[in-house]
């Protein structure tokens, strides 16, 4: 029987997902020889913590799932028991990557990755807070089905079971690393009123996710396809494509990892949209087999991003996600670059590589985001209001907007060359012991 680890990680109330995300688990275990670690990290607090710690308690008993609910003190309890055991250097430093005193949609998927180690789960299945599952003749549509059905299993074993087949034969006998799908509803990034009010501002301000010297029809391109996920496409029937899956043809709200993620972390950059992001263009760039499929879930926005501090939080988070693909787009060229080579003889990634990716991007010259940072306040600016206000913050805070992005990337370097330590430790920690 395999071991699954279904996790949500959330910092906001959501007892309804909490419910629904019990309901994927007993579904999973009715249609899969599968034992289910329902897994919610909850970094709220208060009346909203405790709401979810009802919901947990609320679950209905089902054979074959076993529900845990982490708050951020048994969190950092657990890590701290496996950087002891791990015995990396700079374990206070370590210690902060995996749980920053700041949002991190990175750190909170590796304490997931870590945990899951520890629980003796051997894929990890990830969904969001602020997403629901859609409906078809009356019943969710669980992403969790196409994902136990090819998770794992050689390419070539799962080939007769997909709807299409677009894999190479070269890498047939490979298992599939991820399974994932897309989402339907609004954009995945929070920046549609910027596309209502100043269609041209927009594709500035998206065309920036692109490296600089692409030609301007590649970004325009780039810029009609960032954020919409599957548009509006209902589902109906699965429909499922076995091959190297397209970065931009998944999201980490409706993803599913075997083994990989044991062997790299996700940047643990904070207050950055997308940091989570990174192991899926691991997967596709290694050539290992991915299976997309269109059990897209529903991404919905809760108001507090679009007011007040809130909406000044997230536009930061937006810029330093824009910051950190200066670094990023060195390290996707050079692991495009070294595609299969990625991999060692045993078929898993070389962690060590990709590090040394990583810790070479650090020196690059920051012209180029400063020109991301002259761009964005120009175009905050002529949107007025909460916007050319927004511009002033960008501009008060730019070297320190600088700075951070290539420390962020530093201290993932770091994460990297620890990483396998510190799997290795979960897995000889028992995540539950100072409940007992």
């Amino acid at each position: 029987m395999r071991r699954i680890c279904l996790t949500l990680p959330t910092n906001r109330a959501c007892a309804p997902t909490i419910a629904a995300l019990g309901e994927e688990a007993a579904y999973a275990v009715r249609h899969f020889d599968v034992e289910v670690h329902l897994l919610v990290l909850d970094s709220s607090e208060g009346q909203v913590f405790a709401e979810h710690a009802r919901a947990v308690r609320d679950l209905p008993a089902v054979p074959g799932v076993v529900a845990h609910h982490f708050g951020e003190a048994d969190q950092r309890d657990f890590l701290r028991r496996v950087i002891d055991e791990a015995g990396v250097a700079k374990p206070d430093l370590v210690l902060d990557l995996m749980l920053p005193d700041r949002l991190s949609y990175g750190a909170c998927t590796n304490r997931a990755f870590l945990l899951a180690a520890a629980l003796g789960c051997e894929s990890v299945h990830r969904r969001d807070s602020d997403s629901r599952y859609q409906v078809a003749d009356g019943s969710p549509v669980f992403p969790v089905h196409p994902e136990l059905t090819a998770l794992g299993r050689r390419a070539s074993d799962v080939a007769p079971l997909v709807s299409d087949n677009v894999l190479e034969t070269a890498h047939a006998g490979k298992p599939v690393a991820m399974v994932g799908g897309s989402f339907v509803g609004e954009l995945s990034v929070d920046i549609g009123e910027i596309q209502r009010l100043d269609p041209e501002v927009y594709h500035d301000v998206v065309s920036l996710w692109a490296p600089l010297d692409w030609p301007e029809q590649r970004k325009r391109e780039l810029v009609e396809e960032s954020f919409r996920g599957a548009g509006d496409v209902v589902f109906t029937a699965d429909h499922t494509v076995l091959g190297l899956v397209d970065p931009m043809r998944v999201d980490m709200c409706n993803i599913a990892f075997h083994r990989v993620q044991e062997r790299i972390p996700l940047p643990p950059a904070t207050d950055t949209i997308g940091s989570d992001y990174f192991l899926i263009h691991v997967v596709h760039d290694a050539t290992l087999p991915g299976v997309l499929h269109n059990r897209d879930i529903v991404n919905y926005y809760t108001p507090e991003r679009r007011t007040g501090a809130g909406f000044s939080a997230y536009q930061t988070r937006y810029v330093k996600f824009l910051l950190s693909m200066l670094y990023l787009d060195f390290v996707y060229d050079r692991m495009a670059e070294a595609g299969s080579a990625l991999l060692d003889e045993g078929g898993e990634v070389r962690a060590q590589v990709v590090a040394g990716f990583v810790r070479e991007s650090t020196g690059l010259d920051q012209a180029g985001n400063t020109h991301r940072l002259d761009v964005l306040e120009a175009a905050y600016r002529k949107l007025g209001g909460k916007y050319a206000a927004f511009a002033e913050h960008v501009a008060a805070d730019r070297e320190r907007l600088l700075r951070e992005a290539r420390q962020d990337t530093e201290d993932f370097a770091l994460l990297l060359e620890a990483w396998a330590s510190l799997v290795d430790a979960s897995r000889k920690v028992d995540p539950c012991a100072h409940r007992r």
